[in-house]
């Protein structure tokens, strides 16, 4: 529709039309009518609009930070009211904007502090009930592994997963056995190995795929939803795979770091060098881990992407300088995130465009009930957008991006896909290069419990799959007498009594 005709409808005739502009399913709509103050105008123009599903060329308006109409040539020459801005996306692709499903900002840890921060942070420590009811907190997540510091027992998980089902949030796990990473830690360090290679050495994948299998198989006795963060091997990627297989209601996560490089870096005979590459679970040393990951996640066997983005700058990684242990465990990865998943993923022709806002945002947004708030540009969804240029080039280098870490290990990577403006909230955040953001602009989305993407076929199944008793008639025959402790027990010897009728 003409883009004057559009502003003059009324906002809730425009908002409930049935049918997308190209035929794709819209997302439900919010009837918020258009107030009478100063209106925020944003168009976006020739673009390649790209969700989940569908792709096609489309104009997008903006207004006050949310998509008012997606269509074909929404501003005939000469119309433009006053105020609107117009970007120019032709030969581009239009996304939604990504959602980066695990970070650690400002993060304590190992006696030092991640160097990347939030402008905007909230802290929340009552119950779990009170999260979720209360603050929008729909997700919790557990570690297996850093004994004496995070880590959680067999039945601690399974009180925590019980609560998680009971309250509609979805548990996350760290999946890696603490016990034996600690026992294998005192080996390496009992052999005189001290550098960075030692903390894969005590962290191997039947470590990260021994506790993965064993977190599916607590949440699968309670039947809750599970989130496995950072996937890191072959062998617990194959876990997961298999778990979604057998029906499992599983969901895993591979990051930047795991998709784009591995961990022979940590045998750099550089010492900073193999210890920035330091994380946990590790970056494995098998360099076809990161080809093997980008398959199982193109094939929908992993689901969402991240970055555990937890930055140490390079006197901080050097309190490990004479134990491993000590070396404060995080990597970058927030920043070049997209441009490692469209390089490895999309430019390799592992995944399509669609698959790659699938696994970038929009399985994140409906996983974690944000959806079509966010992970889709339709009608009624937030405009949080980027205009992507798939063709452009950049190559990766710690001299040129945007975060306090004085290390990246991605450096010198050259990757197609290139974002050439971000907008959030319909505000232009990014462009040409050009950071226009403020602390605080930040804000915190609560999100409902029970997301329908992931707690339907939970509800189904306690429905349907609950166990039932065994109709029989009652035993009426003899029952022995346990004898008291100390004594030889023998099922000849004793007082039998009859079973009462």
């Amino acid at each position: 529709m003409p883009l004057l005709p559009a502003l003059r409808r009324p906002a809730a005739e425009l908002i409930n039309s049935d049918a997308g502009p190209w035929g794709c399913p819209r997302a439900p709509r919010r009837k918020a009518p258009l107030t009478m103050a100063a209106r925020s105008l944003l168009l976006i123009r020739g673009g390649r609009v790209v969700n989940d599903d569908c792709s096609q060329e489309a104009d997008v308006l903006v207004e006050d930070g949310v998509v008012r109409a997606v269509g074909r040539h929404l501003l005939p020459p000469g119309d433009a009211p006053a105020g609107l801005r117009v970007l120019d996306a032709a030969s581009k692709l239009v996304l939604p904007g990504g959602i980066d499903t695990h970070t650690h900002m400002q993060f304590p840890f190992m006696g030092s502090r991640s160097v990347d921060d939030f402008h905007l942070g909230t802290k929340v420590k009552e119950e779990m009930k009170i999260l979720t009811q209360d603050k929008g907190v729909n997700s919790f997540k557990m570690f297996m592994a850093y004994k004496d510091m995070y880590m959680v027992r067999d039945v601690e998980l399974y009180e925590a997963f019980s609560r998680c089902k009971e309250i509609g949030a979805i548990a996350q796990v760290h999946a890696e056995n603490g016990d034996l990473i600690a026992e294998g830690a005192k080996k390496m360090l009992a052999l005189g190995i001290t550098g960075p290679e030692g903390h894969e050495l005590c962290r191997p994948e039947a470590v990260e795929a021994e506790a993965t299998l064993r977190a599916i198989t607590i949440a699968s006795a309670v039947n809750c939803p599970l989130y496995i963060v950072h996937v890191m091997s072959k062998s617990a990627a194959k876990v997961v795979a298999d778990a979604r297989r057998d029906g499992k209601v599983v969901y895993g996560e591979p990051i930047a770091a795991g998709l784009g490089t591995d961990g022979t870096h940590h045998w750099d005979r550089e010492w900073l060098h193999a210890a920035h590459h330091v994380m946990g679970p590790p970056l494995r040393p098998d360099p076809s881990t990161p080809d093997f990951l980008m398959n199982l996640l193109a094939n929908d066997d992993l689901t969402t992407t991240g970055s555990d983005n937890c930055t140490f700058n390079s006197c901080q990684k050097a309190l490990g300088k004479d134990d491993f242990t000590k070396i404060p465990n995080g990597v970058n990865g927030v920043e070049d995130r997209m441009s490692i998943i469209w390089e490895k993923g999309v430019h390799s022709g592992k995944m399509d465009e669609n698959r790659f806002v699938a696994v970038t945002s929009t399985n994140a947004a409906k996983i974690f009930n944000l959806y079509p708030r966010k992970g889709r540009i339709a009608v009624g969804s937030d405009a949080d957008i980027v205009i992507w240029d798939p063709k452009a080039t950049r190559t990766i280098s710690a001299k040129t991006h945007h975060q306090a870490v004085n290390f990246n290990i991605f450096e010198g990577m050259v990757c197609h896909g290139v974002p050439l403006v971000t907008i959030s909230r319909g505000k232009v955040v990014y462009e040409a290069g050009v950071f226009s953001v403020s602390a605080g602009d930040g804000k915190f989305i609560p999100r409902k419990p029970f997301a329908e993407y992931i707690y339907k076929r939970i509800k189904q199944r306690d429905q349907t799959c609950t166990p039932t008793p065994v109709k029989r008639e009652p035993y009426k025959g003899e029952v022995v007498t346990l004898t008291s402790r100390g004594t030889k027990e023998d099922s000849t010897h004793g007082t039998r009594k009859q079973a009462q009728p």
